[in-house]
């Protein structure tokens, strides 16, 4: 009896319970790419037309992304307090619009449904930021495949959801809404304390590997599963008890992760631990010592030559601690005088006042901005694209998206640790080939080729998932994990930003005027036989690629940009990486 408690215990403060009750926090926390399948009925409902609807896209996506309060509050609330306000906001934000679009309430203006949307999605960011903070803590060597599954399964809430709203077969879209806002709540509540740090840098395991590759496994079937459903589901008329079937196999796939902490607990013999380090715990020299030191250190980083950082690792080492002893020696005789550097160096923690005045981070965000700001547009009118290409059954693109969303997070965080374990080489230059991959995409659309619509579908879920793998990833090594979550919440930022002027300008804009323009050339054509309501800007409704392809055009454009500003952010970095993983390469 003593024996079943005392691993009952180690149970719940194993690493791996952790992450897979985030993985799950996750799979229903990204409801904001639910946006596109309930922006119809909102549409239609309360008689918007595009930009109206842009304008609550733009509320949904600030909300998604100001994460301000969450990264300072998760400094001093434990984890279950985070979960339990990203919960309330979620419940009475969704709510709220659930009972206006249902008409339980009288029609409120524009400003109150946005501020409720606003209100409600934010509460991901609390979702987020508990499960990513407390996840990248407990595994510190381990941050791409931890980062890049936790947020794969945030890109592919929108489809498991789907799929369980369809299972349920509750009449009128509106009830979707309902399911947002009570559905997650519940599940999150369940898992807020099993969600936390639990020292999980002492509790690693040699078979720890076998486990990741264990859940990409996972992954992996979970994507192709929901994908050749939906294919199903687009080419065949399923009977409910199909839908249920198949939605209840999709919830097994989601908990079989959980396999991974009962076998290392109750079916594995204890083994002994290695500890990994999870930040570096400054030593307590004679302040003279420890000044000199930092002096002679950050003397041989400014006189260090650039032909250095291109040398082996070992030989590197040996001609900077001969640079060292020089300059020490030098300093010792008053030969030189030194200079006292400012602030920590890249690779060490920064809060986040002193990494915004570094132009590393600003170069990241800016080319953030333009691909993930692209990104987030297309996902946000995904819905409108393919209605406007004829399509009826939009969820099954919102969907798609979701996945190949997931699958871009997942393998954004596999291909970018391997580039950094295996070369050394920037983390950063794996989110250049990611925007090359949505500019062509972008492009694709924009020139109006044959089943554009499926390959920018693909193709900028994949890349708008693959950047929030990379970006979070490589900013806690640059920056410093101390203040993860206030750095990441505030780069969260970019998409919104982004998305303010792609989504709620430029796409919204060239979409109206397109309607507007064909809305008058049915008038003329038709006359008098049918009258359309063409004074009534809720009624205007656009048809045919050319609602979309302009503005995918320039957001291909966009993507370019973004691609230079990050090859930029590889140059200026090459250094640091080298430092930090060239011993990996010995």
């Amino acid at each position: 009896m003593i024996q079943f408690q005392g691993k009952t215990r180690a149970f719940f403060n194993n690493r791996w319970l952790v992450f897979v009750a985030s993985m799950w926090v996750q799979s229903c926390s990204g409801i904001g790419y639910l946006f596109g399948s309930i922006s119809p009925v909102i549409k239609s409902t309360m008689g918007y037309n595009q930009r109206q609807v842009a304008m609550l896209g733009v509320a949904k996506d600030l909300g998604d992304s100001i994460g301000f309060i969450a990264g300072s509050l998760c400094e001093v609330l434990p984890i279950w307090g985070i979960l339990s306000i990203g919960v309330v906001q979620n419940f009475v934000g969704y709510g709220l619009v659930w009972l206006i679009v249902t008409n339980r309430l009288p029609s409120l203006p524009l400003w109150v449904l946005c501020i409720s949307i606003f209100v409600g999605t934010n509460g991901e960011t609390y979702f987020n930021t508990g499960a990513l903070v407390s996840c990248v803590q407990n595994f510190p060597k381990s941050r791409g495949p931890i980062v890049g599954i936790l947020k794969g399964f945030a890109g592919l809430s929108g489809a498991i959801l789907t799929q369980i709203y369809a299972m349920i077969n509750v009449p009128g879209q509106a009830s979707l809404i309902f399911m947002v806002a009570v559905g997650p709540s519940i599940i999150i509540l369940a898992l807020m304390f099993i969600v936390r740090p639990v020292g999980g840098h002492r509790q690693v395991r040699s078979f720890d590997s076998s486990s990741f590759l264990f859940t990409y496994t996972v992954c992996l079937f979970l994507a192709a599963y929901l994908l050749g459903v939906l294919l199903l589901q687009d080419l065949v008329d399923l009977n409910q008890t199909l839908i249920t079937l198949f939605a209840v196999l999709l919830i097994i796939l989601v908990l079989l992760p959980i396999i991974i902490p009962v076998k290392l607990v109750f079916f594995s013999e204890p083994r002994p631990q290695t500890e990994e380090s999870l930040l570096p715990k400054p030593q307590k020299p004679n302040k003279s010592v420890q000044d000199v030191n930092e002096v002679i250190l950050s003397e041989v980083e400014d006189e260090n030559p650039a032909e250095v950082d291109l040398l082996p690792a070992s030989e590197r080492q040996k001609r900077i601690a001969h640079l060292q002893a020089k300059l020490f020696q030098a300093a010792a005789d008053g030969a030189v005088r030194v200079k006292r550097r400012k602030g920590p160096r890249r690779g060490e923690d920064f809060t986040l006042m002193q990494a915004l005045v570094k132009a590393d981070f600003w170069l990241i965000f800016i080319s953030l901005v333009l691909a993930s700001g692209s990104g987030l547009t297309v996902i946000d009118n995904i819905g409108q694209m393919s209605q406007s290409l004829g399509f009826n059954n939009t969820d099954i693109f919102v969907s798609m998206i979701s996945i190949w969303n997931f699958l871009g997070r997942v393998g954004g965080g596999y291909f970018s640790e391997i580039v950094i374990r295996n070369y050394a080489y920037p983390r950063p230059v794996t989110m250049a080939v990611v925007q090359v991959i949505m500019a062509f995409g972008l492009f694709f659309y924009a020139m109006g080729w044959p089943g554009a619509i499926y390959v920018v579908t693909v193709l900028i879920g994949l890349g708008y998932g693959a950047h929030w793998a990379i970006v979070p990833a490589a900013v806690s090594e640059l920056f410093g994990l101390k203040s993860f979550g206030a750095l990441y919440n505030f780069l969260t930022l970019a998409s919104p930003v982004g998305s303010l002027i792609f989504s709620g300008v430029i796409a919204s804009g060239i979409y109206d005027y397109e309607a507007a323009k064909q809305a008058s050339l049915k008038q003329k054509i038709l006359g008098a036989v049918l009258t359309l309501p063409f004074g009534e800007e809720e009624s205007l409704s656009c048809d045919g690629i050319i609602c979309y392809s302009l503005t995918c055009g320039i957001l291909s454009g966009l993507c370019v940009i973004a691609v230079v500003l990050s090859l930029i952010v590889v140059y200026r970095t090459k250094s640091v990486y080298a430092q930090l993983y060239g011993q990996s390469l010995i």
